[in-house]
């Protein structure tokens, strides 16, 4: 389990808010592993590898493409490189901007199913590791030959998620713990996300809560089809986002409703 928390995180302890962020396509652009992937001599990956995907195992994947890389002399230094050159999202810096500036109302999370080297690389390079609290996802190391080893964050019991993270459950601990530590709860939970396995932690929430679902990605599908159903589940509020600045704008009036 890889639950990073940082020495250098200086914020106060009794934020209002707590923001979590996914980060492959919610913070970055695009899949970091698309990114290391580019570094191989195709840059693509053979059949045989494509071909082996399990539906719902994607950490399985993963492992595998990252092993494949090893096996054909992709460098540490060269996928440091790649993950640092992933642009952000369209706005994202703005976001962080925002809540660099407000760091007084919000505590920040990253809630990711990539690995840790690639979230630590990417928000060490852009200077906005400090913001965040902890992160949340697999541990991950290179081994004697280079190699970057992939391991899975928890076991949970969860039967929607995939088995090596499920996101609800990483929502609720945290929850918990530090209501425990600050002698208080938040009184707002906002989540940003764009995939499928961002969908489990917003059955978490509650009515004064909001999620932020990137718009028309697999998050925003499925949690328009569970408010067309009227789920029971899903009872946070949705706000679909394009830019950083859509979140923007939204939170500025959380913040003004004292």
């Amino acid at each position: 389990m890889a639950s990073l928390s940082n020495p250098n995180h200086t914020a106060p302890q009794d934020q209002r808010f707590l923001v979590l962020f996914d980060f492959d396509e919610t913070i970055i652009s695009e899949n970091s592993d698309d990114a290391a992937v580019r570094l191989l001599p195709d840059q693509q990956l053979p059949a045989w590898l494509i071909n082996s995907y399990r539906e719902g195992q994607y950490h399985e994947f993963s492992a595998k493409i990252l092993a494949y890389m090893a096996d054909q002399g992709v460098t540490k230094e060269s996928i440091q490189s790649a993950v640092e050159k992933i642009p952000p999202n369209p706005g994202l810096l703005d976001l962080f901007h925002y809540l660099q500036s407000h760091q007084h109302d919000f505590e920040l999370v990253v809630v990711s199913d990539a690995n840790t080297y690639f979230i630590e690389t990417w928000l060490e390079h852009t200077g906005l590791r400090h913001l965040f609290r902890s992160i949340f996802t697999n541990p991950s190391y290179f081994d004697a030959r280079g190699g970057l080893v992939l391991c899975p964050f928890h076991s949970h019991s969860c039967p929607r998620c995939p088995e090596n993270m499920c996101k609800q459950a990483i929502l609720r601990e945290y929850l918990a713990a530090r209501e425990q530590e600050r002698g208080v709860g938040f009184q707002r939970v906002f989540y940003v996300g764009d995939g499928s396995n961002d969908v489990c932690p917003t059955q978490a929430l509650g009515p004064q809560d909001t999620v932020f679902a990137r718009r028309d990605y697999p998050m925003h599908r499925l949690l328009l089809e569970m408010q067309q159903s009227q789920s029971a589940k899903f009872k946070a509020n949705m706000v679909p986002w394009v830019t950083g600045d859509d979140i923007v704008d939204c939170l500025e009036k959380m913040v003004k409703e004292r």
